[in-house]
């Protein structure tokens, strides 16, 4: 089973992890990170399939993707 890792206080919102991820899984939290953002979290963390699609577009390398 794969599992995913936010650096949360690093992650600007951008939601470009949100839009790229085939199962839907991500969403933007409903809580503010230390920089006021909204971090994106994981709904689900059983349904990853483990594609890092996530890890590879956030621009600011915040996702890690362990299988």
């Amino acid at each position: 089973m794969a599992q995913i890792k936010f650096d949360e206080e690093r992650c600007k919102g951008c939601e470009v992890c949100t839009s790229v991820c085939p199962k839907k899984l991500l969403k933007m939290a409903d809580r503010f990170n230390s920089k006021g953002y909204k971090p994106a979290e994981i709904t689900d963390q059983t349904q990853c399939i483990g594609c890092a699609f996530c890890a590879k577009m956030c621009p600011d390398n915040v996702i890690e993707v362990y299988k």
